[in-house]
Parts: C-alpha cells; sequence; structure tokens
C-alpha cells in the first residue's frame, strides 16, 4: 500500500510546488565594466516644505538598499536671488541631481530657481511618466503617457518688459536647433523604450510662425524613424482628449507651456501628482525631481502631520539610479513600491489612506525584495 502511494504522493507534491510558487527568473539586465559598482556621488536639495520630508524617504531606502550612491546635500531655497555656486559646482560635478520642491514668488522680484537650473546646466527635456498602478483607483485604465517637454524656452524665455505703464509684453522664443533637439530627443525615447507613437503638441493654427518652426521641425526629424507612428495634435483639443481617451497617448513632445500643462493634466487623470515621477535631462547632466508640479511644496498642514507623499520622488530615484546604470537597484525599489501601493494598506490621504510618511516608507523598506 504504500509502495503503491508513494509515486502518488510526489506526484501531488510536485504538481502542488508548481502551482503555488512561481518559478524565480533573473534576466540580465546589463555586464558592467570593471568599477560601475563603486558609489556614486549625487547632489541632493530638499528644497522647501515637503521637500525634506520626501526626500529623506529616499534617503532611507537607499540606505535599506545599501544602493551604490552617495548624497551631498545642500541647503537652497525658493526665496533666494541665485543658486548658491556650490551647489552648481557640485550639480556639475557629479552630473546627477535629486531635487524637492522648490517654491516660486509669485510676481515680480525673484526669479525661479527651477528656470535657473534648467538654463545653466541646459537641461533641455522634461520627462513625466503618468501611468496607471495597479490598486489605485482612477476614473480611466490603460494609461502609460510620457510627456516629454522643450524645457529652456517658449514663454520659459524669461524675455519681458513693461512698453510703458500699464502695457507689459512677454516674448515667446522658438528656435529650430531647440525644436531640433527635444524632437529627437523624444523620438530617441520611444525607439529605446519599444514605444509605438509620438504626439507632438501645438498650436501652430494661430501661432503660425513660432509653432509652424516647432512642427516643422518635429516632422523633419519623424522621418529618420520609420518605425514609429507620428501625429499632431492642437493643445486643446489635447486637453479634451486627455481626459475623455488618454489612453490613445504613448510619447507627447510639447513646447515648454503646453507641457507643463499637459503633464499635469496627464498626472491628474493617472493617480495624482504624488506618485508621478520626472526628471529634466541635458547632454550632460540630470535633475530627478517629482513629476507633476508640486502644488503641495508649501502645504503646512502635509508638513505638520507628516503625511505627505513620497511615492513620486521614490519612482523619480528609481529612474535615477537607472540613469546611473544600477537597474537591477532600480527594478527592486520600483517593484517595492507599487507592491505596497497594490497592497492598499499604506497610503497617504492623496490616495485615499491614512498614513504618513513614515509608514509608507517603512512598508517599502520591508517590500524590498
Amino acid at each position: 500500500m504504500a509502495r503503491r502511494s508513494l509515486p502518488l504522493l510526489k506526484h501531488l507534491l510536485s504538481s502542488s510546488s508548481t502551482s503555488t510558487t512561481p518559478t524565480l527568473r533573473r534576466s540580465v539586465t546589463y555586464m558592467p565594466r570593471p568599477g560601475d559598482g563603486e558609489p556614486r556621488p549625487v547632489t541632493l536639495i530638499p528644497g522647501d516644505g515637503i521637500g525634506p520630508l520626501v526626500t529623506n524617504a529616499v534617503e532611507q531606502v537607499m540606505e535599506a538598499m545599501h544602493a551604490p550612491v552617495y548624497f551631498e546635500k545642500y541647503e537652497v531655497h525658493g526665496d533666494m536671488m541665485r543658486v548658491p555656486s556650490e551647489v552648481m559646482e557640485s550639480i556639475k560635478k557629479n552630473k546627477v541631481c535629486l531635487k524637492g520642491g522648490l517654491t516660486t514668488p509669485m510676481g515680480g522680484g525673484v526669479s525661479s530657481l527651477n528656470l535657473q537650473l534648467r538654463k545653466e546646466l541646459d537641461l533641455y527635456a522634461s520627462l513625466v511618466n503618468c501611468f496607471n498602478l495597479q490598486g489605485l483607483p482612477t476614473r480611466h485604465q490603460n494609461v502609460d503617457i510620457v510627456v516629454i517637454r522643450e524645457n529652456t524656452e517658449g514663454e520659459y524665455a524669461g524675455l519681458e518688459h513693461e512698453v510703458v505703464p500699464g502695457v507689459v509684453e512677454s516674448l515667446k522664443v522658438i528656435t529650430k536647433f531647440c525644436s531640433e533637439r527635444i524632437a529627437k530627443y523624444a523620438f530617441e525615447y520611444a525607439y529605446l523604450n519599444n514605444r509605438k507613437k509620438v504626439t507632438a503638441v501645438h498650436k501652430a493654427n494661430i501661432m503660425k510662425l513660432a509653432d509652424g518652426l516647432f512642427l516643422e521641425s518635429c516632422r523633419e526629424v519623424a522621418t529618420k524613424y520609420p518605425g514609429i507612428k507620428y501625429n499632431e495634435i492642437i493643445v486643446d483639443n489635447c486637453c479634451m482628449q486627455l481626459v475623455s481617451k488618454p489612453e490613445q497617448f504613448d510619447v507627447m513632445v510639447t513646447p515648454n507651456l503646453y507641457g507643463n500643462l499637459v503633464a499635469n493634466t496627464a498626472a491628474g487623470i493617472a493617480g495624482g501628482s504624488g506618485v508621478m515621477p520626472g526628471g529634466n535631462v541635458g547632454a550632460d547632466h540630470a535633475i530627478f525631481e517629482q513629476g507633476a508640479s508640486a502644488g503641495n511644496v508649501g502645504n503646512e498642514k502635509l508638513l505638520e502631520q507628516k503625511t505627505a507623499n513620497p511615492v513620486a520622488v521614490l519612482l523619480s530615484s528609481a529612474m535615477m539610479l537607472r540613469h546611473l546604470q544600477f537597474p537591477s537597484f532600480a527594478d527592486r525599489l520600483e517593484t517595492a513600491v507599487k507592491q505596497v501601493i497594490s497592497e492598499g494598506r499604506y497610503r497617504t490621504k492623496d490616495l485615499g489612506g491614512s498614513s504618513t510618511t513614515q509608514e509608507v516608507v517603512d512598508a517599502v523598506i520591508g517590500a524590498l525584495d
């Protein structure tokens, strides 16, 4: 009896183990060069408001993962006249920066430090990835949009003056050079990330010369990527399409101002500014930060209660790790964050929960593989 039941027992044990235990598959991502594992310095700007709270979340997670990065931390605040020279030197030396939100004073007197960083470091491409997170309910599903925005000119050129009292002129600057390089970056991103379509956002029906030049540049670059579908959409129609059928969009390339509006709209559709990662990149330097506008930076209530959502900055730091060619660390971090969101036990108020920032951080650290 025992001999006859032994094969059956072995069969049951083998079938149950294969059905409940997934096979561990470790993919070969890249072959590092000798020395690639050396810790890399990263300039850290905690910023204003909730910035220190959420960037500290990144510091804790990096330490828990034993990630091969270390931070050079500097105090920078939005009411400063300029970014301190030692901070600029650190970013230029390290080539990578992680940044919390910096408040930008309204009206005259103090210029935006965010703009100073982008212009001085020539961070010409802003990238925001807006996508559905499993377990997080949203109005639309299957959203996975990458908004690539020209970051150095357009309405943000900062060329304003008062012609006569009561009349102010603000110049929108569009150049062939900047339009071509942002179009090239968008198509290159789509090509390298197996994306299928690039959509150029414009208002060339009204601004025929400025936005017309931007479109002309996009069309020329598109001819060099025949495997990627290219189309165009007027910015006002784009906003309507985003809130009605966002799943139709893949990669979007935009001039400066439109990109800010489109990225924040897409972020709101996909789950909110608290979960959308982003970064600004140029030929030599990159700054990673919360993807959508940090409207919650100066929220005193979030700061007092320590309930700011750290997910966006954590996912941005995963982007940073990939940029530094540490893909396995990036995968571990991203997987842990997505697992915490999917389980739903630890979420901040903006995601329908009641957790503190530290509780979310502890959950992410606990979920690290």
